[in-house]
């Protein structure tokens, strides 16, 4: 039953590609540089005049260009429109803003991380169609309490454009999807290490505790030299120092981490302690709420942590089950909604007056799972069954029968036959040990591709600072 463009002429086309490119000739330009880890890696000028050429082609020479990511180009206008909206989230979050160069240099390598996403994904053909949008934005609305059709104009009145807020999201979704495949191709989970994440969440009472960490990470490049990562631990160790003098954690995660979350405060939300990577794991369960790390080396650089909270938990599981049974009808050509709930109506009369329920289950049940069985689905998991069934179920005392009602299946009748209390301790360990794993080796899978990402990029940058 039970997701302007007016296009140059060409002239002044040639001219602009021609001062580009001139513009990226060694020690030209003190504001350009660029990352090129390629063997060989193409001539900046070519590969700049491929991206101009690119931009070109789409007419949107009329804007500065601030960055040039393998073949194509971030512009001027779309890094202003992302630096006024995090700034806005910033603000937001009472956060103290970076000096505006700090923040416009975080902002590009966000969109430039983006970017290189986005082209990955093209490459392997990930999209995501329009229903698969609308869906999204439908959930979007409803969390936040309004329609589909009030969204436009309550994105308005925060400044935000509707078919940017699309176009984002499907970038996200795009995004998501890409990571998600990446992570199905690369985890590898075996029974051993299961058995062993449940042993050593055994002898760790910490190990269902939650705790909301903010994380400056300060990265070091793939395959890093020992002064690479000297330089590096270096100005990890500064930034510890200056947030034991009371600096703000979240104001130097903004400006410093090239985390994922970084314009976020560095926030990574809460995580379970035996979702924690293993070496921060017995550093987080010995700090305080409010206290930070020094930093820690780990695959991707070095990690500052701060502990904002802490829930702990009691690792013993107990649910309470529902034995139930029902009677399913599917409308179909042959019986509309309204006859199959006139249906269930009758045959809930029926048990009322004493016939059997597991005899009618027998006779007109459409759920070839339990029809056979009388209708009876044994005993029943929190959650396990649609929303719908489960509100139903929940709201019956045992030998009570529901009104019929509808779900994504068609219309039931059910009966609660017992309750029971259950200690699921053993496989709650198992399916917590192994979402654990996954957990923590998606987080550094993601981390060590997104590394190599840029690491293997052109990536060439004409901003100011």
């Amino acid at each position: 039953m039970l997701k302007y463009a007016l296009r140059l002429p060409a002239v002044l086309a040639a001219a602009v590609l021609l001062c580009q490119a001139c513009a990226s000739t060694p020690h030209a330009n003190p504001n350009v540089s660029a990352t090129a880890v390629m063997n060989p890696a193409p001539p900046a000028s070519t590969v700049t005049a491929a991206a101009i050429a690119k931009a070109s082609a789409t007419g949107v020479l009329l804007d500065r260009i601030v960055a040039v990511v393998n073949d194509e180009v971030i512009l001027k206008s779309a890094l202003d429109q992302q630096v006024t909206a995090i700034t806005k989230q910033i603000q937001q979050q009472g956060t103290a803003l970076p000096p505006e160069n700090v923040l416009r240099k975080q902002v590009l390598d966000q969109m430039i991380m983006t970017k290189l996403e986005l082209q990955q994904a093209a490459n392997k053909n990930i999209s995501v169609s329009d229903d698969a949008l609308n869906q999204a934005i439908n959930r979007i609305a409803e969390r936040n309490g309004i329609t589909l059709s009030q969204l436009p104009a309550k994105l308005q009145q925060a400044g935000i454009n509707y078919a940017d807020f699309r176009q984002n999201l499907r970038n996200q979704l795009i995004i998501r999807n890409l990571e998600q495949q990446l992570v199905s191709n690369e985890m590898h989970i075996t029974p051993r290490e299961v058995q062993a994440q449940i042993e050593a969440d055994a002898a760790n009472s910490n190990a269902n505790s939650q705790y909301h960490i903010s994380q400056i990470l300060i990265s070091t490049p793939s395959d890093p030299s020992p002064e690479q990562v000297a330089k590096t631990r270096k100005k990890a160790q500064d930034i510890y120092q200056k947030l034991k003098k009371g600096a703000d954690f979240a104001a130097m995660a903004v400006e410093y981490s090239q985390g994922q979350q970084a314009l976020k405060g560095g926030d990574l939300g809460w995580r379970k302690g035996s979702e924690l990577p293993t070496i921060f794991t017995g550093v987080i369960q010995r700090m305080q709420p409010g206290d930070i790390t020094e930093p820690l080396a780990g695959p991707g650089g070095f990690d500052i942590l701060k502990l904002d909270d802490v829930k702990r938990a009691d690792n013993k599981v107990l649910v309470t089950q529902t034995h139930a049974r029902h009677i399913l009808l599917r409308p179909s050509a042959i019986m509309t909604d309204a006859q199959a709930q006139a249906k269930l109506e009758e045959l809930r009369k029926e048990i009322l007056a004493g016939a059997d329920f597991a005899k009618l289950a027998k006779q007109y049940s459409d759920d070839p799972g339990s029809a056979s069985n009388g209708g009876d689905l044994g005993w029943v998991d929190p959650g396990a069954m649609v929303p719908e069934f489960q509100a139903q179920m929940d709201k019956l005392q045992v030998g009570q029968i529901s009104e019929p009602f509808k779900t994504q299946f068609g219309w039931h009748i059910v009966q609660v036959l017992g309750r029971r209390t259950a200690d699921q301790t053993a496989d709650y360990a198992k399916n917590k040990a192994y979402e654990a794993i996954y957990a923590r080796k998606s987080e550094e899978i993601i981390q060590q591709w997104l590394s190599s990402l840029k690491s293997y990029a052109y990536i060439e940058y004409h901003l100011e600072i």
